[in-house]
C-alpha cells in the first residue's frame, strides 16, 4: 500500500488491534497466576504458631542437659530447633515476600502503564473501527467464527447484523460476489492481498481490501464518497464495459455478418472472423494490420459521402468474393471516435426475393387466367389481390379496387349496389362472414344474388392473418345439370322414337341402352334388347339372316382392347331383302354404339339417281364437246368474214354507197359480237379444262381501264351513255394478266352499257385496299330481282331485264372465272330501281390458278 494512501493510518490502527488483542489476554492470564500465589506464601507463614503448639504439647517427654545451663530436655531441644527454624523461615520468606512483593508492585505498576496504553490504543482502534463508512471482519486461522467491526453506511443495502453480512450474496451483485469470494479464498489460503470495487445491488460502490496480519487475515470494506466513489464507478462502468465489449465481440465473431470499425482516421482497428474469411485472411489481425478493405474504393468513398452528410449509411452494395459477385446489405454508422459497419450477405435473400416475387407474378397471372373469381384480404382486412374475374364477376371500378378498400366496404359497397342477396338483419350477417378472419377452418357459404346467379363462396384463412376468398359461379353448373337432366330424359325419350335402330354396348359387350326400332330392324325378342346382354348372344341370333363375317366384325369392334378405337359405316343386305346402313361409333370408356338405318328405299332411289346423272353427265359431256367444236369451227369463218369486209371498206376496192357503207358496218360489228362470244367461250372450255395460264406481270391500273373504256366507247357513244372513271391517287400497278383484266372491265362495261339508261352515267372506280385491288362499275339500270341475281353467275342464261340486248349470257360468267383465277372475288350489289353495282377485288400480287370456281 503507498504511504501516502489514505487508509494507511487505519490500516496501522487495525494491525495494532490485532497485535495488542494477543499480549493484553497474555498479560491478564500473568496477573492472575502471580495473584494465587501470592496467596500461597501467606498460608506457609500461617504454619509458624501450629509448630510452637506442637512443641508445647511434646515438652513432657523429657529435657536434655546443656554446659551453658540447665539441661534441656529432647523435647525442648527438638521444639528450639524447630522454633529457629520456623523463625528463620519466617524471616527468609518475610524477607522474599518483601522482595517479591516490591517487584510485583513495581511489575504492577508497569502492567497497569502498559495496559493502560493498550487499552487506550485497543479503544482508539475500536472508535476507528466502528466508523459508520467500513466494516472489518477478521478471520484468526482457526475454525471459528470471524469477527465483524465496525459498520457501513444504511444507504449502501449492507446487513448490520453479522450473519446477513457475510451472506454476500444477498446484498451484493453476481459479478462482486464471485470475484469476493474468490479475493477471500486466495487471502485465507495463500495470503494474496487483494483489492477490489464491488457493488451493492443497489448499485453503492465499495472498495474491499484483504491483507493479513500473522495469523490474522483481514478484509476491509470501505463506503466510497466523493471522488474516490466516481473513481470506483468509472473503473467498475470500465470494466463492465471492456467485459460488455468483448462479449460482444466474442458474439459478432460468431456471426456470419461481416462488422468492422475504424478510427477517426478511417484505418480499420478491428473486424469479425467472418471480415477475415470474406477477404481471405489468416486471421482478424492480419486484416487490420494489413487493411484489406471488404469493398472497392467508389463503395467506399459513397459510404464516406453519404456518413458525413447523414452520420450513418444503408444500402446496398456489391463486391466479388471467391470469384462470385456477391450482395451485401451495408449499414454504417459514424461516431466521435471513429465508425462501425456491419454487411449482411443477401445474395440469397435476393435470389429467394427475386423467385418469390416470379412466383407471386406467375400465381398472379394464373389466378388472372381463371374463370372463378378470387380477392386476398390481410390480417387488417384490405384488399391486397383480385383477378380479372373477380372484377368481372361484381363488376366493380378497378381504381376503387385497387385502393385496397376493407372487406367491410366491400360488402357494403355491393348491397348498397343491389348485388348481394338481402338480409333480414344486416349486420349479423356480415359479422357472420367476417368471422372467417378468425376461424381457423375454411368456411363455405351460399349466396343467391338477385340477379338469378348462384355463387359458392369459401373464406380459407391464412394462418398468419388474413382470408382468400374464392367466389364459384356455379349458375352455369347448375343450368348444366338440369340442362342435361332434361336432355338425358329427351334423349330416351328421342331414341325410343326414332326410325333409326341405336344400342350402345359397354366396355364388357354388354347391352347400356338400347332403343325399340333396333329389336325391331333386327327381329330381336325381348329378352335379347334388355340392358346386360351380351353382344355375343344378339350375333348368335342375327348372323344367320344376315353376313356372318360382318357380325364377327362387330363383336371385334364392340370388345376389342385395340389402342387405336376407329368409327366404322358401311350397309348391309338382310336374307329378307332389307338393306340397312350401320355405323359403329367409339364412345368415351371404352363403350361403342351402333345404329342401323333402314336405307332399302333410298339405296333403290340412289341407283335410279345415279343413272340418270351419269346419263346427264354423258349429255353435258356432249353439249361441251359440241359447243367447243363449234367455236373452233366458226372461229376460222368468222376471221375471213371480218378480214374481207375490213378489207371492202378500204378505198381500194372502190367508192361504196352510203347504204354500202352501212351493211359493211353492221356486218363487221355483227362479225366482232360474234367473234368475242366465241372467244369467250373458247376461254371459258380452257378453265374448264384446267389448262388456263395466266401471264403475270406489271399491270398499269390506269392504262387497262383507258384501254377497256376504248374498246366500249362506240357503244357509250350510241346510246348517249357517259362513262366518270374514278381512280385513287396511289392506286399505281398490281401483279396479274393485263389482258384478262382488260377483259372483264370491259365485259363489266359493256354489262352496264346494256342495262344503263340513255343520258345516264356509268361509274367506274379503283382504289386500293390494304392487299387488294377493288374495281367496281355502277349503272342506273333497272337493278336485278333475286331470282336473276341467284342464276347471274351461270353459263348460256341470257336475261331479258330491261336491257337492249339480249346476248349469250357468258359476260359475267367470264368476269368471275378471271378474277377467281387472279385469286379475287366477285360481288353484286342490286336490287330493283337502284342500279346495280359489280365490284372485283383482284388481289396486289396475283398468283395463277389453274382452276376457277364455276
Amino acid at each position: 500500500m503507498p504511504d501516502d494512501c489514505p487508509s494507511r493510518g487505519v490500516w496501522k490502527h487495525i494491525t495494532a488491534y490485532a497485535r495488542i488483542r494477543g499480549p493484553y489476554l497474555a498479560f491478564t492470564r500473568a496477573k492472575r497466576w502471580r495473584v494465587q500465589a501470592l496467596r500461597a506464601g501467606v498460608a506457609g507463614s500461617a504454619l509458624l504458631p501450629a509448630t510452637a503448639a506442637w512443641a508445647q504439647i511434646t515438652e513432657p517427654f523429657g529435657k536434655i542437659s546443656t554446659p551453658f545451663g540447665p539441661s534441656l530436655g529432647a523435647f525442648e531441644v527438638i521444639q528450639f530447633a524447630m522454633f529457629l527454624g520456623a523463625m528463620g523461615a519466617a524471616l527468609l520468606s518475610a524477607g522474599w515476600l518483601i522482595r517479591d512483593r516490591g517487584k510485583i508492585a513495581e511489575e504492577n505498576a508497569t502492567l497497569r502503564a502498559k495496559f493502560a496504553d493498550l487499552s487506550y490504543a485497543a479503544q482508539r482502534s475500536e472508535a476507528l473501527l466502528n466508523l459508520k463508512d467500513q466494516r472489518i471482519v477478521v478471520w484468526d486461522g482457526s475454525d471459528r467464527k470471524p469477527e465483524v467491526v465496525g459498520s457501513l453506511p444504511v444507504e449502501s443495502s449492507a446487513p448490520q447484523d453479522r450473519a446477513g453480512f457475510l451472506a454476500f450474496g444477498r446484498w451484493l451483485r453476481p459479478d462482486s460476489v464471485a470475484a469476493l469470494e474468490r479475493a477471500v479464498t486466495a487471502l485465507r489460503e495463500r495470503a494474496q492481498s487483494f483489492d477490489l470495487v464491488i457493488e451493492t445491488v443497489n448499485g453503492t460502490p465499495l472498495d474491499v481490501q484483504g491483507r493479513t496480519s500473522g495469523s490474522y487475515a483481514i478484509t476491509r470494506f470501505i463506503s466510497l464518497e466523493g471522488v474516490q466513489a466516481e473513481r470506483a464507478f468509472l473503473q467498475t462502468e470500465n470494466r463492465h464495459l471492456s467485459e460488455a465489449l468483448a462479449t460482444l465481440r466474442g458474439l459478432l465473431d460468431t456471426l456470419d455478418l461481416t462488422v468492422w470499425t475504424r478510427d477517426a482516421q478511417g484505418r480499420l482497428n478491428w473486424v469479425n472472423k467472418a471480415y477475415a474469411k470474406a477477404v481471405d485472411a489468416a486471421d482478424s489481425a492480419e486484416v487490420v494490420a494489413q487493411g484489406h478493405e471488404l469493398f472497392g474504393t467508389q463503395a467506399r468513398q459513397r459510404i464516406e459521402r453519404e456518413r458525413a452528410t447523414l452520420a450513418r449509411f444503408h444500402d446496398r452494395l456489391s463486391t466479388v468474393i471467391g470469384g462470385d459477385r456477391h450482395m451485401f446489405e451495408v449499414t454504417d454508422v459514424a461516431g466521435a471516435a471513429g465508425s462501425a459497419g456491419v454487411a449482411a450477405d443477401v445474395s440469397e435473400i435476393e435470389q429467394v426475393r427475386e423467385e418469390l416475387q416470379r412466383t407471386v407474378r406467375s400465381h398472379a397471372e394464373t389466378l388472372d387466367q381463371l374463370n372463378t373469381a378470387v380477392a386476398i384480404f390481410d390480417p387488417d382486412m384490405k384488399l391486397q389481390f383480385f383477378n380479372q374475374a373477380f372484377t368481372k364477376l361484381w363488376a366493380l371500378d378497378t381504381a376503387f379496387l385497387e385502393a385496397q378498400p376493407s372487406n367491410a366496404m366491400l360488402l357494403d359497397r355491393l348491397r348498397s349496389e343491389g348485388k348481394l342477396p338481402e338480409q333480414p338483419e344486416w349486420r349479423r350477417w356480415k359479422d357472420s362472414m367476417l368471422s372467417a378472419y378468425r376461424a381457423v377452418d375454411p368456411q363455405e357459404h351460399w349466396w343467391h344474388l338477385p340477379d338469378g346467379r348462384t355463387l359458392r363462396i369459401v373464406a380459407n384463412p391464412h394462418p398468419k392473418g388474413g382470408v382468400t376468398w374464392v367466389f364459384e359461379n356455379l349458375t352455369e353448373k347448375f343450368d348444366l345439370e338440369s340442362r342435361y337432366n332434361t336432355l338425358i330424359r329427351v334423349q330416351g325419350e328421342t331414341l325410343d322414337h326414332l326410325a333409326e335402330g341405336v344400342a350402345v354396348f359397354g366396355s364388357d359387350g354388354r347391352i347400356r341402352l338400347s332403343n325399340s326400332a333396333f329389336a325391331k330392324l333386327w327381329s330381336l325378342p325381348a329378352n335379347l334388347t334388355v340392358e346386360g346382354t351380351h353382344i355375343s348372344s344378339i350375333r348368335t341370333f342375327c348372323e344367320s339372316g344376315s353376313d356372318p363375317v360382318l357380325w364377327e366384325n362387330f363383336v371385334a369392334t364392340v370388345t376389342g382392347v385395340a389402342d387405336t378405337r376407329e368409327g366404322e359405316a358401311g350397309q348391309i343386305e338382310l336374307a329378307a331383302g332389307t338393306i340397312l346402313s350401320f355405323a359403329l361409333v367409339p364412345l368415351p370408356k371404352g363403350q361403342t354404339m351402333m345404329t342401323f338405318v333402314d336405307v332399302t328405299d333410298t339405296v333403290r332411289v340412289e341407283r335410279a339417281l345415279k343413272d340418270k346423272n351419269e346419263a346427264l353427265e354423258l349429255a353435258d359431256q356432249i353439249k361441251n364437246d359440241f359447243v367447243q367444236h363449234v367455236s373452233y369451227e366458226l372461229r376460222s369463218p368468222l376471221t375471213n368474214i371480218i378480214g374481207f369486209t375490213e378489207l371492202l371498206q378500204t378505198p381500194s376496192f372502190g367508192e361504196l354507197n352510203e347504204r354500202q357503207r352501212e351493211y359493211l358496218d353492221h356486218i363487221g360489228t355483227s362479225s366482232s359480237v360474234l367473234l368475242t362470244i366465241v372467244n369467250d367461250i373458247l376461254d371459258l372450255a380452257t378453265v374448264d379444262a384446267g389448262i388456263m395460264e395466266l401471264d403475270i406481270d406489271d399491270v398499269p391500273v390506269a392504262d387497262t381501264v383507258a384501254a377497256a373504256a376504248d374498246r366500249v366507247g362506240d357503244r357509250l357513244r350510241e346510246h348517249d351513255i357517259s362513262l366518270k372513271v374514278d381512280l385513287a391517287h396511289n392506286i399505281g400497278s398490281f401483279r396479274g394478266d393485263a389482258n384478262r383484266v382488260r377483259q372483264v372491265l370491259f365485259n363489266l362495261l359493256s354489262n352496264a352499257a346494256n342495262y344503263a339508261p340513255e343520258g345516264s352515267t356509268i361509274l367506274l372506280t379503283g382504289r386500293r385496299e390494304d392487299a387488294e385491288i377493288v374495281f367496281s362499275v355502277h349503272d342506273d339500270g333497272p337493278g336485278m330481282p333475286k331470282d336473276v341475281l341467284d342464276t347471274v353467275f351461270k353459263r348460256f342464261e341470257p336475261r331479258n331485264n330491261g336491257g337492249r340486248r339480249r346476248g349469250a349470257g357468258l359476260g359475267l360468267s367470264i368476269v368471275k372465272s378471271f378474277v377467281e383465277l387472279h385469286g379475287g372475288s366477285v360481288e353484286i350489289d342490286t336490287a330493283e330501281n337502284r342500279g346495280t353495282t359489280v365490284i372485283c377485288r383482284f388481289p396486289v400480287e396475283a398468283r395463277a390458278f389453274r382452276a376457277a370456281a364455276e
